[in-house]
């Protein structure tokens, strides 16, 4: 066939698509946004965030040790998120790909909070919501973020049973009503009173203690958990009163 020939047969088939309709041309793909693959030695915001949503998976058995959200991918956040494929069935590479990536925003809900937790659960009981602690608002919002995911993955260590929230944050005000000391963890947002369902005190302790949860207390009914050593106005100890 001559090149004037070729040319006649495109032109041909570009003016019959072209009175066909758009039904017959085809729409230019959009190529979905590409994230990094994390690996160690990653540094970026992006690991500080996936450092909050593993921040459950601390450790293998009851150890007093936390995941800095610092973020800098290093041995620490590779064994977190080795634990964290190993429970949700992904290849345990220690490197966040596409498909760790994909389980990781699974527990995110569209508001921020996670997929078994709304922020309305940790809300102070006397209507104050997130206000009138010893910390802003928006830090108060921040704190029970991150503390929600390490709770979801009590939650999965737990066979996905349901956990109850007896008391997230609290106002000062609340906080002095119920009697709490007037630096409570619960003031800033960093504290939780949880029941599991189907899961006595002692189960939920000792998943706790694999949470990288800096304060656990035993109550005859529920659990107090806390991450008081990770922030600067927490008590700045190890408190393991089980």
């Amino acid at each position: 066939m001559s090149a004037r020939m070729t040319r006649r047969s495109a032109l041909l088939t570009l003016s019959l698509a072209a009175a066909a309709g758009p039904a017959l041309v085809a729409a230019p793909v959009s190529a979905a946004p590409r994230r990094r693959r994390l690996t160690s030695g990653a540094r970026g915001a992006d690991v500080a965030e996936v450092q909050v949503r593993v921040a459950g998976w601390a450790a293998d058995s009851a150890e007093q040790t936390f995941l800095a959200v610092d973020g800098e991918f290093g041995a620490n956040t590779e064994a977190a998120v080795t634990r964290f494929q190993e429970a949700y069935s992904l290849s345990p590479t220690g490197e966040v790909d596409g498909p760790t990536q994909d389980a990781l925003d699974a527990l995110t809900a569209s508001d921020g909070s996670t997929a078994h937790f709304g922020f309305d659960e940790f809300h102070s009981k006397d209507g104050a919501e997130f206000g009138e602690g010893n910390v802003g608002t928006s830090e108060v919002k921040e704190n029970v973020r991150r503390l929600m995911y390490k709770l979801e993955a009590i939650r999965t260590k737990s066979g996905d049973a349901p956990v109850t929230i007896n008391s997230g944050f609290r106002s000062l005000s609340h906080n002095e009503n119920v009697g709490g000391v007037p630096n409570s963890q619960h003031t800033y947002g960093i504290a939780a009173d949880i029941v599991v369902g189907g899961h006595s005190v002692d189960d939920v302790i000792g998943r706790a203690q694999t949470s990288g949860l800096s304060g656990i207390i035993r109550y005859e009914t529920f659990t107090h958990v806390d991450s008081r050593m990770e922030y600067p106005y927490g008590a700045n100890y190890w408190h393991w009163d089980v």
